[in-house]
């Protein structure tokens, strides 16, 4: 039987939506990729899936019927992980909890389930580092900016967790890596699309006066803080890796 390729918009209703479609034309044979996916079997027939919200729908309703919320969540950070492969794990995931018709979601003697767990553990560490390391500058028009290149798209699970904590303040957290970012203007949460100067975090010129003032005191007190005789910088790669450095004030401080 000829291979099927179904290419979907890259969304969690659109991956859902190719699950549907499986079960519906009971397929045995595929793979799923998301659009701008480059095809190297040229003998496997290549289909674009269309996200429907009700398919979608209805296969996420069956399977919260057998399973938790941890397990929903579980498999929902597993696909932001945008890791090469992870929606067959996922059909997998589906699947092995369909055929049982009960709550299988730690059954780690399945590969494709603790291999889900496993990356599900990675992306929610990239999560609580980025709502650590995360530092906003306060630009000209009085929003507080940063951007981001995460490993995985945790763009969507930090949001609760910004917009609580800084309620009271306009701000924007923008991926460059995946190109898009979230605004909040003091109401609601909205998704934008930017096109800026690549280096908008170091011209000064784009700050409030008062942030430049402000990451000079900070650098200051950070420096009169750090007591050389005791520097231990294995200890301080473990705790603050240096891919992340690059979020920090202390780290990369406009003088």
């Amino acid at each position: 039987m000829q291979s099927r390729i179904l290419i979907y918009d890259g969304t969690f209703q659109g991956l859902l939506t190719c699950i549907f479609q499986i079960y519906e034309e009971k397929l045995t044979n595929f793979s799923i990729h998301p659009e701008g996916y480059n095809q190297t079997d040229f003998f496997a027939n290549q289909e674009l899936v269309v996200t429907d919200p009700e398919k979608s729908a209805r296969v996420l309703k069956s399977f919260q019927n057998y399973t938790s919320k941890k397990a929903v969540h579980r498999i929902y950070r597993a696909f932001l992980s945008e890791i090469p492969g992870v929606e067959l794990l996922i059909v997998e995931f589906f699947k092995h909890i369909f055929r049982h018709k009960c709550d299988l979601s730690d059954d780690f003697s399945q590969p494709a389930i603790l291999k889900i767990a496993q990356i599900d553990r990675k992306v929610g560490r990239e999560k609580h580092r980025m709502e650590a390391f995360i530092r906003f500058e306060l630009l000209k028009d009085g929003i507080f900016f940063t951007k981001i290149a995460p490993d995985f798209n945790v763009l969507p699970l930090i949001l609760k967790h910004f917009k609580n904590r800084y309620a009271d303040q306009k701000w924007i957290i923008y991926d460059e890596k995946r190109q898009f970012g979230l605004f909040y203007d003091l109401k609601k949460v909205v998704h934008i699309s930017l096109n800026f100067d690549e280096n908008l975090k170091k011209d000064p010129n784009n700050l409030h006066n008062t942030e430049i003032i402000f990451q000079k005191l900070w650098k200051s007190y950070f420096n009169s803080a750090n007591i050389k005789s005791r520097k231990n910088t294995k200890l301080h790669l473990q705790h603050v890796p240096k891919r992340y450095w690059k979020y920090l004030t202390e780290k990369t401080i406009i003088m």
